[in-house]
């Protein structure tokens, strides 16, 4: 078993505004799924963007908007869970005035690299 809190992990900024926490994944020995932390910025966003694999969403703190696929867009706060299927489009956009984190679970052995932006 392995305990620890989430800001122990180091925080890497994927873009401006952006930063990812890969809290429990191979580095752990979870040999079925990533666990990730996102904190998102005030007035920042993910890309629009798709990928072959889904993600379960949680969401720990703040409030955004969620664009899915068809461009429809969701209001999210603390508690809200989203199912992102494989290759739906999507993006989160921070809403609020504070960091909008969310916890992100992915398959295993997943290629990061295969995520593609959307114009």
């Amino acid at each position: 078993m392995i305990v620890r809190h989430f800001q122990d992990i180091e925080a890497v900024e994927l873009m401006d505004g952006v930063k990812k926490r890969v809290v429990i994944g191979e580095n752990a020995g979870a040999p079925t799924f990533i666990m990730r932390i996102f904190d998102i910025d005030p007035g920042k966003s993910s890309p629009y963007h798709v990928h072959p694999w889904e993600h379960e969403v949680f969401v720990l703190q703040g409030r955004a908007v969620v664009t899915d696929g068809a461009g429809d867009q969701t209001t999210i706060a603390e508690g809200d869970t989203i199912y992102i299927p494989p290759d739906e489009k999507h993006c989160l956009t921070n809403a609020g005035d504070t960091i909008f984190r969310f916890m992100c679970l992915i398959p295993t052995g997943v290629d990061e690299s295969a995520a593609q932006n959307v114009v």
